[in-house]
């Protein structure tokens, strides 16, 4: 039996290529690579059955086991492209303009099976359950639901309140949706938990109310259990982001809810649940430098990508890779494929007159590639072809070999300074700067200054100081933090073990606080 290979897809400025992930890394010979520089996207079906691509003329399915196109739809206004969890069906986007733009295909011979307006292009698809047995549209503010491919039929519709955005879970029956409510004006937004078909308000699994979004995205774990809300705001009010306000909250089908708590406030970058259905991951807080790979408590590997805008790891589970595209950084693009281990194993850079847009692993069915043993042992790899930039902080050469050293309040006292002199300030503005300084040849032009003064510009060192006092705004920063925890243990919320093991740490802090104030 041939080994199975992961293949990655690249779309950007130069068009569409494929090629075959580790260990060689070889251009797919047979497939038809695609020059156009107006390719808007490409997408593999769920299960690694289809490729499809749009180039500006016509959107193509390719079937993955020739890489030989089966399927060419004529239609060059498609913007945007997706298949059905099984991938039977094919579905197109294109600009409103008072026609139906939205189409859905049958993946297999290209026949039309309905169409529907879609003015909007955000949350555009139509969304399925894992059997695809049940499909369902957002339209204005109502969920409309279909079963059984049956389009001229609706069989349910969700209009309890204006939704804004849904999502069908991935699990098999019984299916739950997930439906997003905002707010107005000071009103809170909602999200509210169904199982399908009951969906009167007071059926609702769960409801979490909040404030402060803009949008939304959803994450549900594999078995469809839980959800992650992530809401997102597009301007932090308090200013202490660039990037808005983010917020995390928690709901399941059990009826559970709660808003994640995380230790800092900075803007959250990415969510992920476990395979294993019971953990998540949260990438957040201001200017992540490093990823870093965990088995258990063990660290596995290291590594750093600079200027990464994607990460995706391969379905292999042994390789993952990292990107530099377009708009988010024009400068720099490329891509490279890594071990786990943290070694580098390819690199395809881009030219400074090429962009590139995205990069895709194909995906397969589950059990594909069977779980191997984690080894801790560096794979053999190659050097990155860009230098890394350097790690130390400039320093201008006369500075070089010394410790430093900041002078607090210099700016204060050479105003203080040169205020000790009026005087000598209108004897400049009246000519007689030559006396004065024929008087006090000292002092080269300068305006004289006291002792006293002179005494209060000396640049003592206060490193000790400063230093002392970082640490004390650290603590007390976190002694703060055990305090509004503590505060939600006696409300009745109940911590994570991480927040409880903040809260034993107090009197330690407190220890070294004092210590610090001797």
């Amino acid at each position: 039996m041939a080994l199975t290979v992961p293949c990655v897809a690249v779309r950007g400025s130069i068009g569409i290529s494929l090629g075959q992930g580790p260990p060689s890394y070889e251009p797919v010979k047979s497939f038809p690579k695609d020059d156009s520089k107006t390719c808007k996207a490409m997408v593999f079906s769920p299960e690694g059955r289809y490729f499809a691509w749009v180039n500006g003329m016509t959107a193509n399915i390719l079937h993955c086991s020739t890489w030989k196109i089966i399927i060419e739809i004529k239609r060059p206004k498609i913007s945007a492209i997706q298949f059905s969890t099984r991938s039977t069906y094919f579905m197109t986007w294109e600009p409103f303009i008072g026609t139906p733009n939205l189409h859905i295909w049958k993946s297999e011979t290209g026949e039309l099976v309905k169409s529907f307006i879609q003015k909007k292009q955000s949350d555009w698809e139509p969304q399925w359950t894992s059997d695809e047995k049940i499909c369902g549209i957002l339209v204005g503010a109502d969920v409309i639901l279909y079963e059984d491919v049956n389009f001229n039929k609706i069989m349910y519709r969700i209009n309890v309140a204006k939704v804004a955005r849904f999502s069908i879970s991935p699990s098999n029956t019984p299916y739950y949706i997930l439906c997003y409510m905002p707010g107005k004006s000071d009103q809170p937004s909602f999200a509210r938990l169904f199982q399908y078909p009951k969906f009167e308000f007071t059926q609702a699994l769960a409801n979490k109310s909040f404030f402060q979004a803009d949008r939304v995205n959803v994450y549900w774990n594999n078995n469809g259990t839980s959800v992650l809300l992530m809401t997102s705001t597009e301007v932090d009010k308090t200013g202490a982001s660039y990037y808005g306000k983010q917020t995390l909250h928690y709901l399941s089908t059990k009826g559970e809810t709660s808003m994640v708590m995380l230790s800092n406030k900075g803007p959250i970058h990415a969510v992920q649940w476990s395979p294993k259905n019971n953990e998540f991951c949260v990438i957040y807080d201001f200017m992540p430098a490093k990823a870093t790979l965990f088995n258990l408590k063990k660290l596995i590997a290291k590594t750093e990508a600079p200027d990464t805008t994607l990460l995706q790891w391969s379905p292999d589970g042994e390789h993952f890779m990292t990107a530099t595209t377009a708009p988010r950084l024009r400068m720099g693009n490329g891509f490279k494929i890594w071990h786990y281990t943290g070694t580098l194993l390819y690199e395809r850079p881009w030219n400074e007159q090429e962009e590139l847009w995205e990069v895709l692993w194909q995906t397969f069915p589950p059990e594909t590639f069977p779980e191997k043993p984690i080894s801790y042992k560096a794979v053999e790899g190659i050097a990155p072809s860009q230098p890394q930039a350097s790690k130390q902080v400039y320093r201008p050469p006369s500075a070089r070999g010394e410790t430093i050293c900041f002078k607090l309040r210099d700016d204060e006292l050479h105003k203080a300074g040169i205020k000790k002199n009026p005087k000598s300030k209108k004897k400049t503005k009246k000519g007689t700067s030559e006396s004065s300084q024929s008087s006090n040849p000292s002092t080269n032009g300068q305006v004289t200054t006291s002792t006293e003064t002179q005494n209060l510009t000396t640049n003592v060192p206060e490193c000790d100081n400063l230093e002392r006092s970082k640490k004390i705004k650290k603590i007390k920063s976190k002694l703060e933090q055990i305090s509004k925890l503590k505060e939600l243990q006696v409300a009745g919320k109940q911590l994570e073990i991480n927040q409880l093991d903040k809260i034993k740490k107090e009197a330690d802090l407190m220890k070294e606080l004092e210590e610090l104030a001797l």
